[in-house]
């Protein structure tokens, strides 16, 4: 896992996202018709319904100031470093187990802990969406979308650097809906992807 000290990141936050470098049209993700949870996400829902409710008044997007990014630059270090990476046949004996992890886990062990942290320190639900990607070499991987009037931007494992979703090497496959915790939305772009696991890999 690359680690990058937050001072960098505030570097590359100040050159970067705070410049309107990205175009308007693909700042944040487009999002299709609902689609069915992540297998994972649906048995983590059963065993935790109330993480799983309606978002109410949801925000579609969050403010992100300077302050705002520091937070979320900590939050992703913290839990990256804090976190070992296994996979779930390594830890639990099946192929797929969301849940909180409190030494190791996998991606969306990640996820499922970041976004609780930034719920807890008063960002919206609403606005920290679950994801499920394709990697670079086609596996699935969670990622956590943080979803601001600057754009998406992205909460991810495999790096400490926060990076808007199109700087990433990533196809975007479906997401949480800002309006119910418990329901996913297609993305753009993943037509044709079917159901994907994202707990095969320590990543």
């Amino acid at each position: 896992m690359h680690k990058t000290s937050i001072k960098t990141l505030l570097a590359i936050a100040a050159i970067g996202l705070f410049t309107g470098t990205v175009e308007a049209d693909v700042a944040n993700m487009r999002q299709l018709s609902s689609t069915a949870p992540p297998v994972g996400h649906l048995h983590f829902c059963r065993a935790l319904p109330d993480e799983c409710q309606a978002n109410g008044n949801a925000a579609e997007r969050v403010h992100l100031t300077e302050a705002a990014f520091h937070q979320l630059a900590a939050v992703n270090e913290v839990i990256n470093t804090q976190i070992a990476p296994i996979t779930d046949d390594e830890l639990y004996h099946t192929p797929e187990h969301w849940t909180y992890p409190a030494n190791a886990g996998d991606c969306e062990d990640y996820v499922l802990l970041k976004r609780h942290v930034l719920i807890q320190n008063g960002w919206p639900a609403s606005t920290l969406l679950i994801t499920v990607v394709l990697d670079e070499v086609g596996q699935g991987h969670a990622v956590l979308t943080v979803s601001t009037d600057r754009g998406d931007f992205i909460l991810d494992n495999n790096t400490n650097e926060i990076r808007h979703w199109t700087e990433t090497p990533y196809t975007y496959l479906k997401r949480q809906s800002h309006t119910h915790a418990g329901q996913w939305v297609a993305l753009e772009g993943s037509l044709g992807a079917g159901q994907v696991f994202v707990g095969q890999n320590r990543r």
